[in-house]
């Protein structure tokens, strides 16, 4: 099955810190900057070629010297099908990502020609999407093109993915309706795989992130409209829920045939991170294993341990490829 991974995409400005200093006048001396592909688009659709999954990307750049260099990045990782389209005159998205050791990671990022992403090629069986705070104008008109564009996929036989995005409170996306706009984009949803923090963000729950939470938010999900929903809770792990079998009978070529396994599943997987090199792009990985665990037809439980070993691998600063995954998750059996 082909797996269509569209949205935000970025270059990840990388410097290593000893310490996160900020004082006016003052000269700190750092480590080197590492260059990469960030965003969505690059961290789940990367993660999901590792896996050994038929993927292609469709995101936006501009035609500046960043966005030729994050042509080049995609072509020196390895055979991938993408679709990138250059905007005349508009900057390439950047994200630079402040991760002193030992401490979460800040992320300062500017939208750039994410901005005027708003639709995505029909191509494939599923389409995952990523992430509405960071290409607003599938916000437009109470997420109007978001809507046009699920309804298009589903009308097409394919199943609709999304992921979201922390909403920074004190920017104009912290004024939006929130509530109202997760309704609207649940009831086009087959498969949902936001954060505790993203969700947190979005509906403004002061209950900190945990494995209870992530499943209520599950349920939540679930009660909105998607036929699978993960909610990624860090360090404590992910929480996997489904809806009844007629839900996912109507969720695409994906998901229309697994209502026997799937049907009312509930669980929890603590994580199995033991070598933390970074957070970055560790929910992405795990929505990678999710869609992979999907699209080879895997059951509830093998699909939430390929997602948190995935998610493991990138935290450990490695790739998951089928021989990282096996020696994380033993016993593990894949198509």
């Amino acid at each position: 099955m082909l797996i269509s991974v569209a949205g935000q995409f970025c270059v990840d400005l990388v410097p290593r810190l000893s310490s996160a200093r900020v004082e006016p006048g003052k000269l700190f001396d750092i480590g080197p900057l590492d260059i990469r592909l960030g965003g969505c688009v690059a961290n789940t659709g990367l993660a999901l070629r590792d896996l050994g999954a038929d993927v292609e990307l469709q995101a936006m750049i501009g035609d500046d010297p960043l966005g030729e260099l994050a042509v080049k990045l995609l072509q020196a990782g390895g055979q991938v099908s993408a679709r990138l389209t250059a905007l005349p005159g508009v900057a390439t998205s950047y994200t630079i990502v402040l991760e002193p050791g030992g401490a979460d990671r800040t992320l300062w990022n500017h939208v750039g020609a994410n901005a005027q992403f708003d639709n995505a090629e029909l191509v494939g069986d599923l389409l995952h999407l990523g992430y509405p705070p960071l290409i607003p104008a599938v916000l437009a008109d109470g997420g109007a093109p978001l809507l046009s564009l699920f309804e298009r996929a589903r009308a097409a036989g394919m199943t609709t993915s999304l992921d979201f995005a922390f909403v920074d409170p004190e920017s104009w996306l912290g004024t939006l309706d929130w509530p109202g706009l997760l309704g609207v984009m649940m009831a086009v949803t087959d498969v949902a795989s936001p954060s505790v923090d993203d969700l947190r963000s979005m509906l403004g729950i002061e209950q900190p992130g945990s494995l209870d939470l992530a499943d209520a938010l599950c349920r939540d999900l679930i009660a909105a409209g998607a036929a699978v929903a993960m909610v990624t809770a860090g360090e404590h792990g992910l929480a996997l829920r489904a809806a009844p079998a007629a839900r996912l009978a109507s969720g695409g070529r994906v998901l229309a045939a697994l209502g026997p396994s799937w049907a009312d599943a509930a669980l929890t997987l603590p994580s199995i991170a033991t070598h933390l090199v970074t957070s970055t792009g560790a929910g992405d990985a795990a929505t990678a294993g999710l869609l992979c665990g999907l699209a080879e037809g895997l059951g509830p439980e093998a699909s939430g341990r390929l997602a948190a070993a995935t998610a493991a691998a990138v935290m450990s600063g490695r790739r998951p490829t089928p021989e990282v995954i096996a020696g994380l998750a033993p016993g593990l059996v894949r198509s």
